[in-house]
């Protein structure tokens, strides 16, 4: 397969990174496996991995051409994902210690806020149009690709996101006492607060 898709190892290292670095999802993976334990977080990471992959199997397709036709669309999303994202980050930052030591459903996003947060972002869009145009070439080849591109995609981020859930049980340890939950509740609020804004001010 490598000898007819010489851009396939590439866009391993590419998926890597994309997925590993800190974003909106990596941080509510992690403050959710932090309140509510590692199970809580692996439907977000399923939701959110699964739904990217689907992107780029549609753009792949040719669905994402009306985003780079349509500027005005992309702004709507934009400001769409930017008030869902402070709007979780309102609830992550008012949350009540009680609430989090008693693992409250109400703040946890879910498999389908995961989700449906990859459809309304428009740089997962961008990220899955750049996948497109740079790894799956041209040819009678290239819907192949896209699959190949969108199944790889989905088995990195996996893992990726895993391992920001670990990082959140395993600092759970140190917030036992009201206060340090809090602190860390506020903290993940606010850090998610400037990852959904700095997308607005690039």
């Amino acid at each position: 397969m490598l000898s007819s898709f010489p851009t396939f190892l590439p866009f391993l290292l590419f998926a890597f990174v994309a997925a590993i670095t800190p974003g909106p999802t990596n941080i509510l993976v992690l403050s959710n496996s932090a309140r509510f334990g590692l199970f809580a977080a692996v439907p977000i990471i399923f939701g959110a991995c699964a739904s990217a992959a689907i992107l780029v199997l549609l753009v792949g397709a040719g669905a994402g051409s009306s985003l780079t036709r349509w500027p005005v669309l992309q702004a709507v999303m934009q400001w769409v994902g930017v008030a869902w994202l402070s709007y979780l980050a309102w609830q992550i930052f008012r949350a009540p210690v009680s609430a989090i030591n008693a693992r409250n459903e109400q703040t946890r996003l879910g498999l389908l806020g995961a989700a449906g947060l990859q459809w309304i972002n428009p740089k997962t869009w961008m990220m899955a149009l750049a996948v497109v145009s740079v790894f799956a070439g041209v040819g009678e080849d290239r819907l192949l690709h896209v699959l190949y591109l969108s199944l790889a995609f989905f088995l990195v981020s996996l893992p990726c996101l895993g391992a920001w859930a670990l990082l959140g049980v395993g600092s759970s340890r140190w917030l036992r006492s009201p206060r340090a939950m809090q602190g860390f509740n506020r903290c993940m609020a606010l850090l998610l607060l400037v990852s959904a804004w700095s997308s607005m001010l690039a």
